[in-house]
This record gives C-alpha cells, structure tokens and sequence, in this order.
C-alpha cells in the first residue's frame, strides 16, 4: 500500500510538472505570436560608419519608444536584430537572407539604408513577399507602385533630390531663365547612389540650357585632388555634391583649399549632416544642403524618446545625438515603418501581428494627415504624407539649410515638380518592367 502510494503522489508530482511546462511553453507561444520582428540592417563600422551610426541608433530608439511609451502596436510588442553591412552590397544580401524568416510572421519590411542594397534586393522582395522601405533613397524610378509593387521611395526619391536643387540654383540665380550658360558640376560618389540623380539633371540641362558637367569620385571619396583640379579647371558657377561618408568633409575641405565658393556648394541629403562638416567647421560655412523636410532640432518625438527611452538608461547611442539631422532621418523611417504596420492591422486585425504582404498593403494604403502626425510627435517635422498603388512616395518635399560654421540653420521648404518627374518614372518603370517581364498593374488590379 505504501508504494502504491509513493507511485501516485509521484504520478501526480509529474503530471503537475509537466502541465506547468506545458502552460510556461503555451505563454511563450502566445507571448512570440504576439510579436512583430523589424530587421535593421545598418553600418556602425567602415568608411560610412560615422554616418550610419546615428540613423542605426534612432531606428532603434523609437522601436523602444514605442514598445514603452505604448506597449508595442495594439498591443503587439515590437522585436528587433541588427545585422552589419560595412555599406556593402554581397552584405546586405547576406543579412537580408539570414534575417527575412525570423520572427512569428517573418521580417515586416527592410529598409536596406544602401541604394545598391536595395537595388540588389529588388528582384528578390517580390519572391519572398517583403516590402522595401528605401526613404530618400533607391531606384528614382520606383515612385511608380504600378510597376515596382514592393518598392516604397516615401517622401522623396533622387530626383526629387534633384529637381529640388536646381529649383534652389534658379531662385538664387533669379529665375529659370537666367540659368542658361550657366555651368553646374555635379560631384558624384561613383556608385548607383551617385548616378541616379543624373537623368533628371540632364533633363533640366536639356530644358534651362547650362552645361552639366560630371565628376565621379572614387569610393569612399578620401582623396578628391583630381576631382578638384577638374573642378578649377571647368570653373562652374556650382558644384552639386552627391557624398556619403567620409566623401563630404573631403570635398569641403578641398573646396576650401582651392578656393572654391562654399555658398556655391549644394549637396543632397546625404551630404548635409554634422558629421560632413564639423571637422570642416568655419571651412565649410554657406555650404547648403537638401534634407528630407526636416534636419536639427528637436519636437515632442524627440523629448518623448529623451523621457522614456534615455532617462530610463535604455538610449541606443549618446543623449547628446538625439535631434542631430541623421538621427532625426531614422526616427523619420521608423516611424513610416511602424505606422505601416498599424495601417495593416486596421484592416487584417488589430493585436496581431502582420506579414509583409500585409505591411505591403499598409505602406500603399498610408494616410498620415497633420492630426495624425501631430499625434504621433511629428507635426512639426513632416507634411501630411499619402500613399497610392500608383505614387509610392506619397509626398515630395525638401528643405535647404546652410551651414553657419557651427550649426545648420533651415531655410525655403520646396515641392519637387512632378509634372516633370511623373513622365520620367513612368517611362523608366514601364522600360524596367519590359526588361524584367513584369505586368504593370492597373487601376482595376491596383488594391488585389
């Protein structure tokens, strides 16, 4: 009787064991179905590190924000891993490959933070069904949703970039009219990056008569003397730098060494943030450069993420470079990135997690009106922006801001003109979709 006894208590010991595993394991279960993985590709070493840095660290903060300030997405908490990419594109590929099945639902999206990246990774996102978020940078071409369904250039793509400042150039100058004769070189990191401006440049060369003249610089840009020769040779009236990295201090600094005008200097928006001329400082002042609507400065995002991320211990990078101009471009991304996951569960299900063929739909369905980015802590950084199956930027507008020798200070907010753009992308897009054997979608087919 007495080991009958020892058998049954012991089977009851066991059975409760086993059921507490069995409930521990079920809330774990529940616990990962209830969460949206995010992947981040980012370079934090290599030539392009000091760049990479901040925008990978904001990216970061505001997954944290919105995970403590709001409990995740309806109640889905936000996951994340980084994976390295020195800015290469065979890395990018490698971490797109490694990272695109994780999570409950696979990765939401990728924001591949490479225009070669991203062009590698084009043909590939269709296949596995996962959204490219590529903002102010990419295939130009790509604006049109009709054709490119997994692109998303939001708020800008290079020729935005690039209407906006031969805009600039014509106020200064006084009016279109007055930029024929005029000469404007255009110094380009030689890469995808650097040449997708180049059509629409050629385009405006062809329309306003000035010469266009094209200097490549070889990667990573350290030693620009020839470049800069050619520069005073060919005399332009301006120079359009197209830089990232280490690229951009170089050219200020040989600006400065062979007396080139810095108020003459335009860059795009990889070309305009503190890490381009603080080393340069006094050297690089007029210089002026694109950003994305928004550079410096902090709004209610920004104190928020001050407030609930680094006053908690828990900032991704130094308190100090919260509000500086790149960290502020990947609080700008991340918060594309998130609202369209929350886009997606108003329509597939609020409190679940989506897949990218669900985010997909929520980044072409995104409407984020000024309520709604005041809302969100970004009143004072964005215009309303507003998706379509055709228009994958959903708004295009840049800012120029100059250089004062210590700070950047925000000058003319522009639109970029579509009237010329439009027909460029469509004409672009329908010869890739000829290339690639793709059937452009219709109005009828646009929302399946």
């Amino acid at each position: 009787m007495r080991t009958t006894m020892q058998n049954w208590i012991g089977w009851i010991a066991t059975a409760a064991c086993t059921c507490g595993l069995a409930t521990t394991a079920a809330a774990e279960d529940a616990k990962a179905a209830a969460e949206q993985f995010i992947p981040l590709l980012v370079y934090r070493t290599g030539p392009y590190a000091p760049n990479g840095t901040p925008w990978a660290n904001a990216k970061q903060d505001y997954i944290k924000l919105i995970n403590a300030r709001d409990g995740g997405v309806n109640g889905v908490k936000l996951t994340y891993e980084e994976c390295e990419t020195e800015y290469k594109t065979d890395r990018g590929v490698e971490c797109y490959e490694r990272l695109k099945g994780k999570g409950p639902t696979g990765a939401a999206l990728f924001d591949p933070q490479s225009t070669g990246i991203t062009f590698a990774l084009t043909e590939r996102a269709p296949v596995d069904k996962i959204p490219l978020i590529t903002v102010g940078y990419g295939r130009s071409e790509s604006q049109d949703g009709q054709v490119f369904m997994w692109n998303f250039p939001l708020l800008g793509t290079y020729w935005t970039a690039a209407d906006v400042l031969v805009q600039h150039i014509a106020k200064k100058e006084g009016g279109f009219d007055k930029l024929k004769g005029k000469k404007i070189a255009l110094v380009f990191h030689d890469s995808p990056f650097g040449k997708e401006p180049i059509p629409l440049l050629e385009e405006h060369a062809k329309l306003h008569g000035f010469e266009l003249i094209k200097i490549p610089v070889t990667a990573p840009g350290v030693e620009q003397k020839s470049v800069w020769l050619q520069v005073r040779q060919q005399r332009p009236d301006y120079v359009l730098l197209w830089g990232w990295g280490v690229m951009n201090s170089t050219a200020l600094k040989e600006a400065q060494a062979t007396a080139f005008p810095r108020d003459r200097m335009l860059g795009v928006w990889w070309s305009g943030a503190e890490p381009d001329v603080k080393d340069v400082g006094e050297g690089a002042k007029g210089y002026s450069a694109l950003t994305i609507q928004y550079g410096a400065g902090l709004s209610k995002v920004q104190k928020d993420i001050l407030k609930y991320v680094h006053d908690k211990g828990q900032g991704t990078g130094p308190r100090e470079e919260v509000g500086t101009v790149l960290y502020n471009r990947g609080l700008l991304i991340q918060m594309l990135s998130v609202e369209a996951v929350r886009r997606a569960q108003e329509h597939f299900g609020k409190g679940k997690p989506m897949t990218g063929e669900q985010i997909r739909w929520g980044l072409e369905n995104l409407t984020l009106d000024q309520k709604k980015l005041d809302a969100l802590g970004f009143g004072e950084m964005l215009k309303p922006v507003a998706t379509s199956c055709a228009d994958h930027v959903g708004a295009s507008y840049a800012r120029i801001q100059t250089w004062d020798g210590s700070r950047w200070v925000p000058g003319d907010l522009y639109e970029a003109n579509q009237q010329m753009i439009a027909p460029m992308v469509h004409s672009a897009a329908a010869a890739y979709a000829a290339s690639k054997n793709i059937t452009a979608r219709t109005a009828q087919t646009c929302q399946s």
